[in-house]
């Protein structure tokens, strides 16, 4: 599960008008019960919540408790029990005459308050988001300070008519900015209670059992609140040049030699590269708008492989200089709507692929409608897939090892690749013998060393056993060698997303921050600073020395597989945007040279996944893709971090413009510009 999801069902971030005593309400992932939360208001008004759900092994499980006072606002609120992680979470919040302090597992604060502010708690259940959207009703502007930091505000987005089985009723949609990049969404019944919250683009519900049927038409009817704000921001920040559009003055990287050159131009018509030459063998068109690049760094733009898209990650991607993308894993409604908004322009976003997701039933199941537990069950979901529009197949860690060959074959018979998580109980060489074509994650490469030690890889073991034994497998141990030969020889490919790695293996337990994101953090919304970790694995007593080792040992084995031949192409399964700049100087860290890391992150991607006829290069006839650097990264592999315009079709975006539209601080805020 990606990070922002994790965030939501963690964080999401609602006492009551004229609130019952108990509520329940059930979790749903994908449409599946996964969950669920127990809201009990006692005599005295203090509300207790239990709120859990399972994900593949892992899941919150909190129990909380909270006061408020007559404005609605928090005065008291405690909370036990673990995170996504299964790490122990405690966390104390008091208001006491004027004062506010708070503790959790990485914060210690207090304040002084002079205005009302709400203390929105970091290991919130869902409630707390309704209890924020009815504070923020009774306040003035329906607008509070947040604690520790930021500002919410709350407006109204319409009401719907549904239909239960008690009879008809009419629930309203809130939606709140300044807890994230984008506003996010609470429905309120007519006595102002929680009736649900739907996020990510219905990847993940909470919902009042009554409220179950019309599940499908409050998704429809928050997705276009959603898009019509999305809708707004791509008309003000999209600059489409009304004839063609010339590029001087560009230092053009060119990922086939890996050359740059210096005062080049680049000539656009609609959406396609028509010339690149020269300063002075181009002349601009009469009509022409001409763009001074400033002698700066001019390149393809740039590939993530590996995402799941909902709220602002389009936009954050195009804010970064990804102009292409490959999704894979998510809904199979709502998504594929965003996508055709992306293409459309109707919603800011790069060229998305999409990979279907398959899996098997079971404890351990990934959050999909595509569960299959028998040939025929696979074949027809690899059609579906086909059938709709999908590339590649990627199925998950509970599938049936038997099933492996079935997948593959017919993925193969239409056209499609086929990758994914390792299955439990077979190990990668298995996974590639049974004909898949790509691994997600470098950690399936280290746990095929473990196998059949290790093989229930659908549990937290994946993670556990390669901080615990990673570095026992170094790149010139014979059986590693072999492996990595066999992966060249299956011209296996491999999308490492090393950030996440870095982050569950060489992160703070403590720290809400992946190391890769330091530089950057500071200028993120302030509420969305404060969960931008998947979680750091927290090293059992007697084997910190061998947890701290299993990163750096990850990273030899990536240039080791580098320096084979093995085909890798980033990809970040996190934080869109920015985690694809750690991604790329992970590589760069690894010693991998910096002009072959730009060549995976635009080229490769492109040759790999079939459309190197229109992407991956800056030449005549292709797409015009392309972002400009204000730095060198072949120098210093964190310039990548410094983009000054991102086209896409030949429209310009200013990623300053849209940070600013997101709630992101200017770079140049931050020491050094990174």
């Amino acid at each position: 599960m990606r990070p922002t999801v994790v965030l939501l069902l963690s964080l999401a971030v609602s006492n009551a008008l004229a609130a019952p005593a108990k509520q329940q309400q059930t979790v749903l992932m994908q449409g599946k019960p996964a969950g669920g939360q127990t809201v009990d208001i006692a005599a005295d008004g203090s509300t207790r919540v239990e709120y859990q759900f399972k994900d593949r092994g892992r899941g919150d499980h909190t129990k909380t408790r909270w006061s408020l006072d007559a404005a609605g606002l928090p005065i008291e609120f405690d909370a036990e029990g673990h995170n996504y992680l299964q790490v122990p979470v405690h966390e104390r919040f008091s208001l006491k005459g004027g004062k506010a302090s708070w503790n959790n597992d990485s914060e210690n604060g207090e304040k002084t308050l002079s205005a009302p502010a709400f203390y929105l708690p970091l290991n919130a259940p869902p409630e707390m988001q309704g209890v924020l959207a009815r504070a923020l009703l009774k306040a003035p502007s329906h607008t509070l300070a947040l604690l520790p930091a930021g500002e919410a505000r709350l407006e109204a987005a319409g009401t719907l008519d549904v239909t239960t089985k008690n009879g008809a009723a009419t629930l309203s949609l809130y939606r709140i900015s300044g807890l994230d990049y984008t506003p996010g969404s609470v429905w309120l019944d007519a006595q102002g209670n929680t009736a649900a919250l739907i996020m990510a683009s219905g990847w993940v519900s909470v919902i009042a059992p009554e409220y179950l049927d019309a599940l499908p038409k409050l998704i429809e009817f928050q997705e276009r609140a959603a898009a019509q704000w999305s809708l707004k921001l791509a008309r003000e920040l999209a600059h489409a040049p009304k004839g063609p559009l010339l590029i001087r003055n560009a230092r053009l990287y060119d990922p086939r030699d890996l050359s740059v050159t210096p005062n080049t131009s680049v000539l656009i018509e609609n959406e396609r590269i028509v010339r690149v030459a020269s300063d002075s063998a181009i002349k601009a068109p009469a009509d022409a708008e001409v763009f001074d690049a400033g002698n700066r760094f001019l390149m393809p733009g740039l590939w993530d492989v590996h995402k799941h898209y909902s709220d602002a990650d389009g936009a954050l991607d195009i804010a970064n200089g990804i102009t292409s993308a490959r999704d894979v894993a998510n809904n199979t409604d709502a998504f594929l709507e965003k996508v055709k908004r992306f293409d459309a322009g109707t919603e800011i976003g790069p060229r998305v692929l999409y990979a279907g997701f398959i899996d098997g039933p079971g404890p351990y199941a990934g959050p999909t409608k595509m569960l299959v537990a028998t040939p025929e069950e696979a074949i027809k979901a690899v059609d579906w897939y086909a059938d709709h529009g999908y590339m590649q197949i990627k199925s998950y860690s509970s599938l049936k090892p038997e099933l492996v060959p079935v997948i593959a074959d017919r993925a193969h018979a239409r056209g499609l690749r086929y990758s994914g998580h390792v299955p439990a109980y077979m190990s990668a060489r298995q996974f590639i013998e049974g004909g898949a074509d790509e691994l997600q994650h470098l950690l399936f490469v280290e746990l095929n060393f473990m196998y059949p030690r290790v093989q229930e890889t659908h549990t937290m073991k994946r993670l556990t056993e390669v901080a615990a034994h990673a570095a026992e497998f170094p790149p010139e141990k014979p059986e590693v060698r072999d492996f990595i030969d066999f992966l060249k020889r299956h011209h296996t490919v491999l999308d490492p997303t090393m950030g996440i790695g870095e982050d569950l293996f060489a992160g703070n337990p403590a720290d809400k921050v992946p190391p890769g994101l330091k530089t950057v953090a500071s200028r993120l919304p302030p509420q969305a600073q404060r969960n931008l970790s998947w979680g750091a694995l927290k090293a059992p007593k007697g084997e910190e020395h061998a947890y701290a080792q299993s990163f750096p040992a990850m990273m030899r084995l990536l240039k080791a597989l580098y320096d084979a031949g093995v085909t890798i192409m980033p990809g970040t399964d996190a934080l869109a945007g920015y985690m694809l700049h750690s991604e790329l100087a992970i590589y760069s860290r690894a010693g991998i040279p910096n002009a072959e890391v730009l060549r995976m992150a635009t080229l490769t991607p492109s040759q790999v996944l079939g459309v190197d006829k229109d992407r991956g290069v800056i030449a005549p006839g292709k797409l015009a893709d392309m972002v400009l650097i204000d730095g060198d990264p072949i120098r210093d592999m964190q310039d990548i971090r410094k983009v000054h315009a991102v086209f896409k079709g030949g429209k310009r975006f200013d990623p300053a413009q849209i940070e600013k539209a997101l709630g992101i601080q200017p770079r140049k805020a931050v020491a050094g510009g990174k």
